[in-house]
């Protein structure tokens, strides 16, 4: 799955740096997820490093875009330009 912030979000700042792929950006009222972008860290690091680093644990797996591992190995291939 793709992950997910919620309302809790405080717009602390710290999970935007942390996503390899560039899927964090600041929404109208909080941070957001693109969950094309998302691929919960796989390929790059064994956990999702927006979780680690959130003080509020507002990131969550996004339960309208469930994905498996291998599709989000899939993706992250696709975005590094991987795939053959």
């Amino acid at each position: 799955m793709s992950l997910l912030i919620t309302d809790e979000c405080i717009n602390c700042d710290v999970c935007e740096p942390e996503c390899p792929n560039g899927a964090i950006s600041q929404g109208e009222e909080i941070y957001v997820i693109d969950p094309k972008l998302c691929t919960e860290c796989v390929g790059h690091f064994e956990t999702s490093q927006c979780i680690e680093v959130c003080p509020v644990d507002c990131i969550i797996l996004d339960p309208e875009r469930p994905e498996s591992k291998e599709t989000l190995h899939q993706k992250y291939l696709f975005l590094t330009q991987q795939a053959s």
